[in-house]
Protein backbone atom coordinates (compact mmCIF):
# COMPACT_ATOMS: atom_id res chain seq x y z
CA UNK A 1 0.00 0.00 0.00
CA UNK A 2 2.65 2.34 0.95
CA UNK A 3 4.45 1.79 -2.81
CA UNK A 4 1.09 2.28 -4.53
CA UNK A 5 0.70 4.94 -2.48
CA UNK A 6 4.32 6.52 -3.71
CA UNK A 7 3.02 5.83 -7.07
CA UNK A 8 0.11 7.92 -6.87
CA UNK A 9 2.07 11.05 -5.43
CA UNK A 10 4.18 10.65 -8.12
CA UNK A 11 1.76 10.34 -10.77
CA UNK A 12 0.42 13.26 -9.48
CA UNK A 13 3.54 15.41 -9.31
CA UNK A 14 4.03 14.51 -13.30
CA UNK A 15 0.49 16.02 -13.81
CA UNK A 16 1.34 18.98 -11.90
CA UNK A 17 4.99 19.79 -13.33
CA UNK A 18 6.28 23.21 -13.42
CA UNK A 19 3.04 24.34 -11.37
CA UNK A 20 3.49 22.27 -8.61
CA UNK A 21 3.35 24.18 -5.05
CA UNK A 22 6.39 24.31 -2.76
CA UNK A 23 7.66 20.68 -1.19
CA UNK A 24 5.00 18.63 -4.10
CA UNK A 25 7.31 19.00 -7.11
CA UNK A 26 8.65 15.80 -9.28
CA UNK A 27 12.07 15.83 -7.38
CA UNK A 28 10.47 15.59 -3.93
CA UNK A 29 8.29 12.90 -4.52
CA UNK A 30 10.38 10.98 -6.07
CA UNK A 31 13.24 11.30 -3.24
CA UNK A 32 10.28 10.61 -1.10
CA UNK A 33 9.48 7.60 -3.10
CA UNK A 34 13.43 6.13 -3.09
CA UNK A 35 12.37 5.26 1.13
CA UNK A 36 9.20 3.40 0.24
CA UNK A 37 9.92 -0.29 1.88
CA UNK A 38 11.25 -2.67 -0.75
CA UNK A 39 8.87 -4.41 -2.27
CA UNK A 40 8.12 -8.17 -2.10
CA UNK A 41 9.50 -10.54 -4.70
CA UNK A 42 9.21 -11.40 -7.85
CA UNK A 43 8.67 -7.22 -7.83
CA UNK A 44 5.33 -6.30 -9.20
CA UNK A 45 5.02 -4.37 -12.75
CA UNK A 46 3.97 -1.22 -10.55
CA UNK A 47 6.89 -1.90 -8.13
CA UNK A 48 9.01 -1.71 -10.83
CA UNK A 49 7.71 1.22 -12.12
CA UNK A 50 7.99 3.28 -8.99
CA UNK A 51 11.58 2.68 -8.56
CA UNK A 52 12.28 3.03 -11.91
CA UNK A 53 11.01 6.24 -12.02
CA UNK A 54 12.48 7.28 -8.86
CA UNK A 55 15.95 6.78 -10.02
CA UNK A 56 15.67 8.91 -13.31
CA UNK A 57 14.86 11.37 -11.80
CA UNK A 58 17.13 11.59 -8.64
CA UNK A 59 20.16 9.63 -10.71
CA UNK A 60 19.34 10.21 -13.99
CA UNK A 61 18.75 8.40 -17.29
CA UNK A 62 21.93 5.59 -16.60
CA UNK A 63 20.51 4.68 -13.93
CA UNK A 64 16.72 4.73 -14.17
CA UNK A 65 16.21 3.43 -18.17
CA UNK A 66 17.39 0.64 -17.44
CA UNK A 67 14.77 0.31 -14.51
CA UNK A 68 12.08 1.18 -16.32
CA UNK A 69 13.06 -0.66 -19.35
CA UNK A 70 12.33 -3.74 -17.00
CA UNK A 71 9.02 -2.11 -15.66
CA UNK A 72 7.52 -1.85 -19.55
CA UNK A 73 8.55 -5.14 -20.11
CA UNK A 74 6.63 -6.83 -17.28
CA UNK A 75 3.40 -4.31 -18.07
CA UNK A 76 3.58 -6.24 -21.51
CA UNK A 77 3.50 -9.40 -19.66
CA UNK A 78 0.70 -12.01 -19.34
CA UNK A 79 0.29 -11.55 -15.62
CA UNK A 80 -0.56 -8.02 -15.20
CA UNK A 81 -3.66 -8.45 -13.60
CA UNK A 82 -7.17 -5.77 -14.69
CA UNK A 83 -6.88 -3.76 -11.75
CA UNK A 84 -2.82 -2.68 -12.13
CA UNK A 85 -3.72 -2.24 -15.80
CA UNK A 86 -6.48 0.00 -15.08
CA UNK A 87 -4.81 1.91 -12.96
CA UNK A 88 -1.40 2.41 -14.06
CA UNK A 89 -0.99 1.41 -17.68
CA UNK A 90 -1.23 4.99 -18.85
CA UNK A 91 2.23 5.33 -16.89
CA UNK A 92 3.64 2.26 -18.49
CA UNK A 93 2.80 4.27 -21.59
CA UNK A 94 4.35 7.37 -20.60
CA UNK A 95 7.69 5.27 -19.39
CA UNK A 96 7.84 3.59 -23.20
CA UNK A 97 7.98 7.07 -24.07
CA UNK A 98 10.60 8.20 -22.42
CA UNK A 99 12.91 5.20 -23.15
CA UNK A 100 12.01 5.98 -26.59
CA UNK A 101 10.55 2.28 -27.19
CA UNK A 102 7.62 3.00 -29.88
CA UNK A 103 6.35 -0.62 -29.81
CA UNK A 104 5.87 -0.99 -25.93
CA UNK A 105 4.07 2.43 -26.42
CA UNK A 106 2.03 0.74 -29.35
CA UNK A 107 1.26 -2.14 -27.18
CA UNK A 108 0.56 -1.19 -23.52
CA UNK A 109 -1.47 1.82 -25.06
CA UNK A 110 -3.80 -0.63 -27.22
CA UNK A 111 -4.19 -3.06 -23.57
CA UNK A 112 -4.81 -0.04 -22.29
CA UNK A 113 -8.08 0.73 -24.63
CA UNK A 114 -9.28 -2.71 -24.18
CA UNK A 115 -9.34 -3.00 -20.72
CA UNK A 116 -10.87 -0.08 -20.25
CA UNK A 117 -13.63 -0.85 -22.44
CA UNK A 118 -13.87 -4.05 -21.05
CA UNK A 119 -14.44 -3.06 -17.69
CA UNK A 120 -16.48 -0.20 -18.47
CA UNK A 121 -14.67 2.38 -17.20
CA UNK A 122 -15.39 5.56 -19.21
CA UNK A 123 -12.58 8.03 -17.30
CA UNK A 124 -10.00 5.82 -18.00
CA UNK A 125 -11.29 5.34 -21.47
CA UNK A 126 -10.93 9.02 -22.11
CA UNK A 127 -7.04 8.48 -21.16
CA UNK A 128 -6.48 5.33 -23.01
CA UNK A 129 -7.54 6.72 -25.94
CA UNK A 130 -5.70 10.12 -25.80
CA UNK A 131 -2.72 7.67 -25.39
CA UNK A 132 -3.25 5.66 -28.20
CA UNK A 133 -3.86 8.91 -30.47
CA UNK A 134 -0.46 9.47 -30.01
CA UNK A 135 0.42 6.54 -31.25
CA UNK A 136 -0.50 6.89 -34.80
CA UNK A 137 0.32 10.77 -34.64
CA UNK A 138 3.75 9.42 -34.37
CA UNK A 139 3.20 6.88 -37.15
CA UNK A 140 1.59 9.76 -39.40
CA UNK A 141 -1.65 7.76 -39.57
CA UNK A 142 -4.33 11.25 -39.12
CA UNK A 143 -6.82 9.00 -40.11
CA UNK A 144 -7.09 6.83 -37.56
CA UNK A 145 -5.56 9.31 -34.41
CA UNK A 146 -8.86 11.85 -35.95
CA UNK A 147 -11.23 9.20 -34.78
CA UNK A 148 -9.93 8.57 -31.55
CA UNK A 149 -9.67 12.62 -30.80
CA UNK A 150 -13.48 11.83 -31.39
CA UNK A 151 -13.84 9.33 -29.44
CA UNK A 152 -12.41 11.26 -26.75
CA UNK A 153 -14.67 13.95 -27.26
CA UNK A 154 -17.78 11.76 -27.09
CA UNK A 155 -16.81 10.63 -24.28
CA UNK A 156 -15.83 13.47 -22.07
CA UNK A 157 -19.19 14.79 -23.37
CA UNK A 158 -21.23 11.57 -22.12
CA UNK A 159 -19.15 11.71 -18.63
CA UNK A 160 -18.88 15.26 -17.88
CA UNK A 161 -15.17 14.84 -17.36
CA UNK A 162 -12.66 16.92 -18.81
CA UNK A 163 -8.45 16.29 -20.26
CA UNK A 164 -6.47 18.76 -21.95
CA UNK A 165 -6.57 18.10 -25.68
CA UNK A 166 -3.23 16.58 -26.12
CA UNK A 167 -4.76 14.82 -29.36
CA UNK A 168 -6.46 17.64 -31.15
CA UNK A 169 -3.46 19.78 -30.64
CA UNK A 170 -0.97 17.35 -32.09
CA UNK A 171 -3.44 16.20 -34.81
CA UNK A 172 -3.85 20.14 -36.06
CA UNK A 173 0.07 20.97 -35.22
CA UNK A 174 1.09 17.88 -37.60
CA UNK A 175 -1.14 18.36 -40.11
CA UNK A 176 -0.03 21.80 -40.79
CA UNK A 177 -3.62 23.51 -39.97
CA UNK A 178 -1.68 27.11 -38.61
CA UNK A 179 -5.04 28.67 -37.58
CA UNK A 180 -6.72 25.98 -35.80
CA UNK A 181 -3.63 24.87 -33.79
CA UNK A 182 -2.69 28.24 -32.36
CA UNK A 183 -6.28 28.64 -31.99
CA UNK A 184 -6.23 24.73 -29.31
CA UNK A 185 -2.92 25.79 -28.39
CA UNK A 186 -4.40 28.79 -26.68
CA UNK A 187 -7.39 27.12 -25.08
CA UNK A 188 -5.38 24.61 -23.96
CA UNK A 189 -2.83 26.74 -22.06
CA UNK A 190 -5.76 28.23 -20.51
CA UNK A 191 -7.34 24.77 -19.32
CA UNK A 192 -4.22 23.54 -18.29
CA UNK A 193 -3.50 26.42 -16.17
CA UNK A 194 -6.61 26.87 -14.71
CA UNK A 195 -6.38 23.25 -13.84
CA UNK A 196 -2.42 23.17 -12.24
CA UNK A 197 -1.53 20.66 -14.91
CA UNK A 198 2.03 21.59 -15.56
CA UNK A 199 2.79 18.57 -17.48
CA UNK A 200 0.04 20.00 -20.26
CA UNK A 201 2.10 23.69 -20.49
CA UNK A 202 4.66 21.71 -20.95
CA UNK A 203 2.80 19.63 -23.91
CA UNK A 204 1.73 23.08 -25.35
CA UNK A 205 4.98 24.73 -25.63
CA UNK A 206 6.53 21.23 -27.08
CA UNK A 207 3.57 21.71 -29.79
CA UNK A 208 3.91 25.38 -30.79
CA UNK A 209 7.62 24.61 -31.10
CA UNK A 210 6.90 21.53 -33.32
CA UNK A 211 4.11 23.52 -35.53
CA UNK A 212 7.05 26.39 -35.60
CA UNK A 213 9.71 24.29 -37.10
CA UNK A 214 6.98 23.34 -39.83
CA UNK A 215 6.56 26.82 -40.87
CA UNK A 216 10.01 27.64 -40.72
CA UNK A 217 10.10 29.97 -38.31
CA UNK A 218 12.67 29.09 -36.27
CA UNK A 219 12.99 32.30 -33.63
CA UNK A 220 9.67 31.36 -32.58
CA UNK A 221 10.22 27.39 -32.47
CA UNK A 222 13.47 28.07 -30.41
CA UNK A 223 11.24 30.08 -27.82
CA UNK A 224 8.56 27.53 -27.44
CA UNK A 225 11.10 24.63 -27.08
CA UNK A 226 13.23 26.75 -24.63
CA UNK A 227 9.76 26.52 -22.44
CA UNK A 228 9.05 23.03 -23.36
CA UNK A 229 12.91 21.86 -22.24
CA UNK A 230 12.40 23.92 -18.79
CA UNK A 231 11.01 20.97 -16.74
CA UNK A 232 11.65 17.28 -15.49
CA UNK A 233 13.26 14.82 -17.46
CA UNK A 234 10.60 12.57 -16.30
CA UNK A 235 8.26 14.48 -18.81
CA UNK A 236 8.65 13.05 -22.25
CA UNK A 237 7.36 16.85 -24.19
CA UNK A 238 10.26 17.76 -21.86
CA UNK A 239 12.67 15.71 -23.95
CA UNK A 240 11.02 15.83 -27.07
CA UNK A 241 11.17 20.04 -26.30
CA UNK A 242 15.25 19.45 -26.69
CA UNK A 243 14.51 18.19 -30.28
CA UNK A 244 12.38 21.11 -31.00
CA UNK A 245 14.95 23.36 -29.75
CA UNK A 246 18.31 22.18 -31.62
CA UNK A 247 16.79 22.12 -34.88
CA UNK A 248 15.58 25.98 -34.19
CA UNK A 249 18.74 27.62 -32.67
CA UNK A 250 20.92 25.58 -35.46
CA UNK A 251 18.29 27.28 -38.23
CA UNK A 252 18.32 30.37 -36.53
CA UNK A 253 22.08 30.85 -37.01
CA UNK A 254 22.42 30.34 -32.60
CA UNK A 255 23.74 26.91 -32.34
CA UNK A 256 25.78 27.75 -29.51
CA UNK A 257 22.38 27.87 -27.77
CA UNK A 258 22.25 23.69 -28.35
CA UNK A 259 25.06 22.55 -27.13
CA UNK A 260 24.36 21.75 -23.63
CA UNK A 261 21.31 20.69 -24.66
CA UNK A 262 22.32 18.19 -27.01
CA UNK A 263 24.52 16.51 -24.43
CA UNK A 264 21.20 16.43 -22.11
CA UNK A 265 19.25 14.46 -24.93
CA UNK A 266 22.26 12.25 -25.53
CA UNK A 267 21.58 11.08 -21.82
CA UNK A 268 18.24 9.88 -22.75
CA UNK A 269 18.88 8.67 -26.33
CA UNK A 270 22.34 6.49 -25.66
CA UNK A 271 20.76 4.79 -22.73
CA UNK A 272 17.72 3.80 -24.48
CA UNK A 273 19.74 2.65 -27.09
CA UNK A 274 16.20 2.07 -29.44
CA UNK A 275 15.89 2.92 -33.77
CA UNK A 276 13.83 5.82 -32.56
CA UNK A 277 16.48 7.24 -29.64
CA UNK A 278 19.50 6.63 -31.88
CA UNK A 279 17.73 8.19 -34.77
CA UNK A 280 17.05 11.37 -33.67
CA UNK A 281 19.98 12.14 -31.54
CA UNK A 282 22.08 11.60 -34.94
CA UNK A 283 20.28 14.00 -36.67
CA UNK A 284 20.23 16.17 -33.68
CA UNK A 285 23.92 15.74 -33.66
CA UNK A 286 24.30 16.32 -37.29
CA UNK A 287 22.33 19.53 -37.44
CA UNK A 288 25.19 21.32 -34.89
CA UNK A 289 28.45 19.81 -37.18
CA UNK A 290 30.46 19.90 -40.59
CA UNK A 291 31.48 18.55 -43.20
CA UNK A 292 31.90 14.68 -43.54
CA UNK A 293 31.02 14.38 -39.79
CA UNK A 294 27.24 15.97 -40.70
CA UNK A 295 27.02 13.94 -43.66
CA UNK A 296 27.66 10.50 -41.76
CA UNK A 297 25.02 11.57 -39.17
CA UNK A 298 21.87 12.65 -41.11
CA UNK A 299 22.62 9.12 -42.89
CA UNK A 300 22.83 7.57 -39.70
CA UNK A 301 19.36 9.31 -38.58
CA UNK A 302 18.21 8.22 -42.25
CA UNK A 303 19.12 4.55 -41.68
CA UNK A 304 18.04 4.26 -38.18
CA UNK A 305 14.42 5.83 -38.40
CA UNK A 306 13.46 3.97 -41.80
CA UNK A 307 13.42 0.62 -39.28
CA UNK A 308 10.58 2.15 -37.35
CA UNK A 309 7.13 3.08 -37.97
CA UNK A 310 7.69 6.44 -37.41
CA UNK A 311 7.00 8.36 -40.53
CA UNK A 312 7.01 12.04 -39.75
CA UNK A 313 10.43 11.54 -37.90
CA UNK A 314 11.75 9.07 -41.02
CA UNK A 315 10.35 12.48 -43.34
CA UNK A 316 11.97 15.21 -40.96
CA UNK A 317 15.58 13.35 -41.10
CA UNK A 318 15.41 13.35 -44.64
CA UNK A 319 14.48 17.17 -44.90
CA UNK A 320 17.03 18.23 -43.10
CA UNK A 321 19.73 16.04 -44.30
CA UNK A 322 18.07 17.26 -47.97
CA UNK A 323 18.46 21.02 -46.21
CA UNK A 324 22.18 20.64 -45.62
CA UNK A 325 22.98 19.08 -49.21
CA UNK A 326 21.36 21.97 -50.68
CA UNK A 327 22.96 24.15 -48.74
CA UNK A 328 26.88 22.64 -49.02
CA UNK A 329 26.07 23.05 -52.96
CA UNK A 330 25.04 19.48 -53.80
CA UNK A 331 21.90 20.19 -55.27
CA UNK A 332 21.47 16.54 -57.23
CA UNK A 333 22.41 15.02 -54.01
CA UNK A 334 19.85 17.25 -51.86
CA UNK A 335 17.11 17.01 -54.52
CA UNK A 336 17.10 13.14 -54.17
CA UNK A 337 16.09 13.48 -50.44
CA UNK A 338 13.90 16.26 -50.26
CA UNK A 339 11.66 14.09 -52.98
CA UNK A 340 11.86 11.38 -50.42
CA UNK A 341 10.98 14.04 -47.80
CA UNK A 342 7.95 15.67 -49.84
CA UNK A 343 6.73 12.50 -50.46
CA UNK A 344 6.75 10.99 -47.44
CA UNK A 345 5.05 14.74 -45.84
CA UNK A 346 2.55 14.75 -48.66
CA UNK A 347 1.60 10.91 -48.50
CA UNK A 348 0.68 10.89 -44.78
CA UNK A 349 -1.03 14.87 -45.10
CA UNK A 350 1.88 16.62 -42.84
CA UNK A 351 1.14 19.87 -45.01
CA UNK A 352 3.56 22.20 -43.63
CA UNK A 353 6.38 19.96 -43.34
CA UNK A 354 5.36 18.82 -46.73
CA UNK A 355 5.44 22.33 -47.48
CA UNK A 356 8.93 23.42 -46.45
CA UNK A 357 10.25 20.25 -48.39
CA UNK A 358 8.46 21.56 -51.56
CA UNK A 359 10.00 24.70 -51.41
CA UNK A 360 13.57 23.33 -50.89
CA UNK A 361 13.35 20.96 -53.59
CA UNK A 362 12.20 23.64 -55.83
CA UNK A 363 15.48 25.70 -54.90
CA UNK A 364 17.40 22.86 -56.04
CA UNK A 365 15.62 22.97 -60.01
CA UNK A 366 13.26 19.85 -58.60
CA UNK A 367 9.28 19.62 -58.95
CA UNK A 368 6.96 17.93 -56.81
CA UNK A 369 3.78 15.90 -57.96
CA UNK A 370 0.62 16.62 -55.97
CA UNK A 371 -1.23 12.96 -54.93
CA UNK A 372 -4.82 12.80 -55.25
CA UNK A 373 -7.21 13.55 -52.45
CA UNK A 374 -7.38 10.30 -50.44
CA UNK A 375 -10.61 9.17 -49.70
CA UNK A 376 -10.04 9.68 -45.87
CA UNK A 377 -9.73 13.22 -46.76
CA UNK A 378 -12.93 13.84 -47.72
CA UNK A 379 -14.43 12.63 -44.48
CA UNK A 380 -14.47 14.59 -41.08
CA UNK A 381 -13.11 12.68 -38.08
CA UNK A 382 -16.16 12.45 -37.06
CA UNK A 383 -17.82 11.06 -40.49
CA UNK A 384 -14.88 8.92 -40.91
CA UNK A 385 -15.65 6.95 -37.90
CA UNK A 386 -19.42 6.36 -38.08
CA UNK A 387 -18.69 5.08 -41.39
CA UNK A 388 -16.16 2.78 -40.79
CA UNK A 389 -18.28 1.49 -37.44
CA UNK A 390 -20.71 0.73 -39.97
CA UNK A 391 -18.74 -0.70 -42.94
CA UNK A 392 -17.95 -3.38 -39.47
CA UNK A 393 -21.86 -3.97 -39.43
CA UNK A 394 -22.93 -2.13 -36.49
CA UNK A 395 -26.42 -0.69 -36.47
CA UNK A 396 -27.46 2.92 -36.06
CA UNK A 397 -28.38 2.38 -32.75
CA UNK A 398 -25.07 0.36 -31.83
CA UNK A 399 -22.83 3.15 -33.31
CA UNK A 400 -24.82 5.91 -31.17
CA UNK A 401 -24.11 3.79 -28.06
CA UNK A 402 -20.73 3.28 -28.04
CA UNK A 403 -20.47 7.02 -29.50
CA UNK A 404 -22.84 8.92 -27.12
CA UNK A 405 -24.57 10.29 -29.69
CA UNK A 406 -28.05 9.74 -30.84
CA UNK A 407 -29.23 7.01 -33.61
CA UNK A 408 -30.69 10.39 -35.54
CA UNK A 409 -26.91 12.32 -35.40
CA UNK A 410 -25.73 8.86 -36.64
CA UNK A 411 -28.07 8.91 -39.40
CA UNK A 412 -26.98 12.25 -40.07
CA UNK A 413 -23.74 11.72 -40.60
CA UNK A 414 -23.88 8.81 -42.83
CA UNK A 415 -26.44 10.78 -45.58
CA UNK A 416 -23.03 12.81 -45.51
CA UNK A 417 -20.48 10.08 -45.50
CA UNK A 418 -22.79 8.50 -48.49
CA UNK A 419 -22.88 12.23 -50.48
CA UNK A 420 -19.26 12.16 -50.50
CA UNK A 421 -18.07 8.99 -51.49
CA UNK A 422 -20.74 8.68 -54.19
CA UNK A 423 -21.87 5.48 -52.50
CA UNK A 424 -26.02 4.50 -51.71
CA UNK A 425 -25.58 1.96 -49.18
CA UNK A 426 -24.15 0.76 -46.48
CA UNK A 427 -22.93 -2.50 -47.98
CA UNK A 428 -20.68 -0.18 -50.28
CA UNK A 429 -18.74 1.28 -47.80
CA UNK A 430 -16.14 -1.75 -47.66
CA UNK A 431 -14.79 -0.66 -50.91
CA UNK A 432 -15.40 2.81 -50.51
CA UNK A 433 -13.22 3.28 -47.28
CA UNK A 434 -9.35 2.09 -46.13
CA UNK A 435 -8.36 -1.30 -44.49
CA UNK A 436 -8.95 -1.01 -40.56
CA UNK A 437 -5.86 -0.39 -38.83
CA UNK A 438 -6.62 -0.09 -34.80
CA UNK A 439 -9.11 -2.49 -33.38
CA UNK A 440 -9.68 -0.13 -31.12
CA UNK A 441 -11.82 1.49 -33.43
CA UNK A 442 -13.81 -1.80 -34.66
CA UNK A 443 -17.10 -1.98 -33.43
CA UNK A 444 -17.58 -4.54 -30.67
CA UNK A 445 -21.19 -5.72 -29.87
CA UNK A 446 -21.69 -5.78 -25.84
CA UNK A 447 -21.85 -9.54 -24.53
Amino acid sequence: MARDTYLEALSAALFAGRLANAGGTVLDVAEAARTAPTPPQPARAPDLLLDGLAALITEGHAVGVPMLKQAVDAFRGAGLSTEDGLRWLWLACHAAGLVWDYESWDVLSARQVTLSRDAGAPIALVIAYSTRAGVHLFAGDFATAGSLVVEVQSVMQATASSIAPYGAVTLAVLQGREAESLELIDVATKDVEGRGEGEGLTFVHWAKAVLCNSLCRYDEALAAAQQASDDSPALWFSTWGLVELIEAAARSGVPKHAHGVLQRLSETTLASGTDWALGVEARSRALLSDGEVAEGLYRQAVDHLARTPLRVEFGRSLLVYGEWLRRQRRRRDGRDQLRRAYEVFDSIGANAFAERARMELRATGGYARKRTVDTAELLSAQEGLVARLASGGASNSEIAAQLFISPATVAYHLRKVFVKLGISSRTQLVGALPAQRDAALRFRPES
